[in-house]
């Protein structure tokens, strides 16, 4: 399938921006689905995710969260992220956010090339709370309910990764038109933010991850007490990012699974039953 991809500002001012793919060939009006960025923000993963979405026939948008005006702070700059990356191919799992253990690595390095890594891993890990981009994703919900002219009035779900898993939980939280969210090994709501989700939500987890994975059985309890529908896969021997698929940790049969759950998922929550009409 073709599909046309740009770049859309909107919100206050135009000041957010966000990548945004649909099929070069659609109805009048579509489906639309927000992918929530990883801590990475909207890298060439992010990117290809959107896409795939929009192969399967949504408009697919991911908002770029650290940027202003079109813009994004030296530490987040997309070669600055690609360092990050390589660097943490290198640590073991988890050390990375381990400050002490972080900053010994870092002082095997040239001084510059060290600072440069250090600036940027702790604006990243020290700017990670979902909760932090209410606005940018309330705003990103409305600009594709009321404004954006291929999905205006139509269903809208999201789905995130890693730190964007938080911010789709999130996004279900402060958007009570929300037709569905995914949380792919993310932060878990918390009890006020459940008792705000309105909409039916699925998260995917490894078994390998328990520092995320680990805090499942008590939002499933949260989400069943409030009356809210959520379903839950743990994959076996899989880590986290296990989606990721230029990442160590991608696991391609959990990945194959839970792609095809939540596209299923997104046909019942966006799409009427063609059948049915």
């Amino acid at each position: 399938m073709k599909i046309t991809t740009s770049t859309l500002s909107y919100g206050p001012g135009g000041a957010y921006t966000g990548f945004a793919a649909h099929p070069e060939r659609h109805d009048a009006a579509i489906p639309a689905i927000v992918v929530c960025q990883e801590i990475f923000g909207v890298d060439e993963h992010i990117k290809d995710v959107t896409r795939r979405y929009a192969e399967a026939g949504y408009f697919a948008f991911a908002p770029d969260l650290y940027s202003d005006h079109g813009k994004r702070p030296p530490a987040f700059t997309d070669s600055r992220i690609e360092a990050v990356k390589l660097f943490m191919d290198r640590v073991p799992p988890g050390e990375t956010r381990d400050p002490e253990k972080r900053a010994a690595y870092l002082a095997k390095l040239p001084a510059q090339e060290a600072s440069e890594l250090g600036e940027s891993l702790g604006a990243l890990f020290g700017g990670a709370d979902p909760t932090k981009y209410r606005e940018k994703l309330a705003a990103t919900s409305a600009f594709l309910r009321e404004e954006n002219a291929l999905t205006k009035g139509q269903p809208i779900g999201s789905v995130g990764f890693c730190f964007g898993g938080g911010l789709s939980g999130v996004l279900a939280a402060v958007d009570p038109k929300l037709a569905g969210a995914i949380i792919y090994y993310g932060r878990s709501p918390d009890e006020e933010e459940v008792r705000r989700i309105a909409c039916p939500v699925i998260g995917f987890y490894g078994e390998m991850d328990p520092g995320i994975t680990g805090t499942v059985p008590e939002l499933a309890e949260r989400m069943k007490r409030a009356g809210r529908s959520f379903e839950h896969h743990v994959f076996r021997g899989a880590y986290h990012a296990f989606f990721n698929d230029q990442r160590k940790m991608y696991n391609a049969e959990a990945a194959r699974w839970s792609f095809a759950r939540a596209l299923s998922f997104f046909a019942e929550r966006l799409s009427p039953d063609p059948r049915l009409r």
